[in-house]
């Protein structure tokens, strides 16, 4: 299984999952020609995309999806309560439910309901048939609940949310309003608790560690490798760039 990331932050999102001959797209916060170009950076076409999941309505998530989808004919999985938010009711979508899993091509995946200020958002857990390898990827996501730490245990790759440090957040440039937004139980997750469920979950088997969604006005590369230092059962994490993604990293 590999993940890789065309752009991870709040100017838009776009996450791929690999196994065998099924590669899906999670999220899609850019424009048509956007994507196209920072597609071509891993030698893929649009074409190969097999199903494009949505996590929420946001447009750092959502805002390129549509067109994507009815450009290349690529099937959409979502939530009906961000179905509604995105799309017309004319547009075909196939229906996610947290807590029940689907299967397309070679991936099982397992919708996460998660904490945040949208219709009915979700996040992923992918795992091969066998589910002798399990990813995750958790972002857009206001606190951990005790669904989150039992849904996100004993995986061997993790793509998480370090969105905010709470001191940059305080004293930034945010209006209070948006504050309060980031920071609320229905915001973004805290590099504090992204590293709180890191200590909740067992990560014996964790060969990968992605610290993703990391916000350019109040947060630091250098503060989150600092934090995750701190920990050291866990392998060299990568931080996502919100230009250039990640490239492939083998689970």
């Amino acid at each position: 299984m590999r993940i890789a990331s065309l752009g991870s932050g709040s100017k838009g999102n776009a996450t791929l999952v690999n196994l065998d001959s099924t590669t899906v797209l999670v999220d899609c916060g850019f424009s048509l020609k956007q994507f196209k170009l920072r597609l071509d950076r891993f030698g893929l076409t649009a074409e190969c995309i097999d199903a494009i999941l949505v996590t929420h309505e946001h447009s750092d998530h959502s805002g390129g999806v549509k067109r994507l989808a009815s450009t290349y004919d690529i099937p959409v999985w979502t939530t009906r309560g961000t179905a509604r938010a995105v799309f017309d009711s004319a547009f075909s979508y196939s229906d996610l439910r947290g807590g029940q899993a689907v299967s397309i091509g070679s991936l099982e995946i397992l919708p996460v309901t998660v904490p945040h200020d949208a219709g009915e958002p979700v996040q992923f857990v992918f795992s091969d048939r066998s589910r002798n390898k399990r990813l995750g990827i958790l972002t857009d996501t206001g606190h951990i609940t005790g669904h989150i730490v039992q849904a996100y245990d004993n995986l061997d790759g993790l793509l998480l949310e370090f969105n905010y440090d709470e001191m940059m957040l305080d004293q930034g440039p945010y209006p209070f309003y948006l504050k309060q937004r980031v920071s609320s139980d229905l915001g973004h997750l805290s590099n504090d608790q992204s590293m709180s469920l890191l200590r909740q979950i067992n990560t014996s088997q964790l060969n990968c560690l992605i610290a993703g969604h990391i916000s350019e006005n109040n947060n630091s590369r250098a503060l989150v490798s600092s934090q995750l230092d701190q920990l050291t059962d866990i392998p060299a994490p990568v931080l996502a760039d919100q230009k250039l993604g990640f490239d492939w990293i083998t689970v």
